[in-house]
């Protein structure tokens, strides 16, 4: 296994993606420093950490002594000042652009001047993020896919600011994990979830609509299309609140009620049916075993 081009990472927010991002990172060789100002939040990300390491042990793919040394490379904090001494920082926070806004403030103000600041957004603006900071010309987008551990693609954003030596930079980091960059342009949910979204919303029509069963929905995309899985298990494992959070950011950056949230996703998200996180979704995930 490569060795990462930074030695010094923080990623800020232990959710799915933040804790994925801190341990593809920590499994090249950087020391990470994981941040998350909830406590519990916190400690659910390095279980998770702990969780995806044995698994890779237990199929022969990591030795256990490997995935002692990746654990030992991750350090959590709940302190956002600890961030002083990384060359890199990468923001895996919920999706919302205020939200993301005051977090690469408090970045500009506690890193070093030469620290690049990388956003794991899926959907949103990098251009109205770096405004938040006074080094517009080193934030730049890092969108990462989920299982960060096993997917290879990262989609490399350029803001309207964002140096070329910013973007060689995470260019290089980027293949350094042995992943593979893909620029995009700053636009409303650059490509993935640009194509993805308004697949996975017409799906949920479908559902809504009575055009077919969920699973009748998912077996036509696996086996009509060779996909991996069906669009509303993959909902599900996104998280049904992130698809409604990019569906917004979509129909209101773009303009067009093509990308109108299906009033079925609301309804669930509204009643806490988030997916896998939550255990219950589309799908069941409380059931044993869970019939996704």
């Amino acid at each position: 296994m490569g060795q990462c081009v930074y030695q010094r990472v923080a990623v800020i927010g232990a959710g799915t993606m933040g804790n994925g991002i801190a341990q593809t990172f920590a499994s090249f060789g950087a020391e990470v420093l994981l941040v998350d100002v909830n406590e519990d939040g916190l400690r659910k990300g390095v279980a998770a950490i702990e969780g995806s390491l044995a698994r890779f042990v237990k199929k022969g793919t990591l030795p256990e002594a490997d995935a002692k040394a990746v654990r030992a490379r991750v350090r959590p904090s709940t302190r956002l000042e600890d961030v002083r001494d990384v060359a890199l920082a990468v923001e895996a926070v919920s999706e919302r652009i205020e939200v993301k806004r005051k977090v690469f403030a408090q970045l500009d103000a506690q890193c070093p001047a030469a620290t690049i600041l990388a956003t794991n957004t899926s959907s949103i603006s990098i251009t109205e993020i770096a405004a938040a900071t006074k080094r517009a010309d080193r934030v730049i987008g890092m969108h990462f896919m989920n299982p960060v551990p096993l997917m290879k693609l990262v989609e490399i954003i350029r803001g309207q600011e964002t140096s070329d030596a910013t973007m060689q930079a995470i260019h290089a980091c980027t293949s350094s994990l042995d992943k593979t960059p893909v620029e995009a342009s700053d636009y409303p949910g650059f490509v993935s979830n640009r194509v993805l979204m308004p697949m996975i919303n017409e799906a949920v029509f479908c559902l809504m609509e009575g055009v077919a069963t969920r699973d009748g929905i998912d077996t036509v995309m696996k086996l009509g299309m060779n996909h991996p899985m069906g669009p509303l298990a993959l909902a599900d494992l996104i998280g049904l609140d992130v698809c409604l959070d990019i569906l917004e950011v979509l129909h209101e950056g773009l303009g067009d009620d093509k990308y109108r949230p299906c009033p079925l996703l609301r309804r669930y998200v509204a009643a806490g049916r988030l997916g896998k996180k939550s255990g219950k979704g589309f799908y069941d995930y409380d059931a044993a075993p869970a019939k996704a």
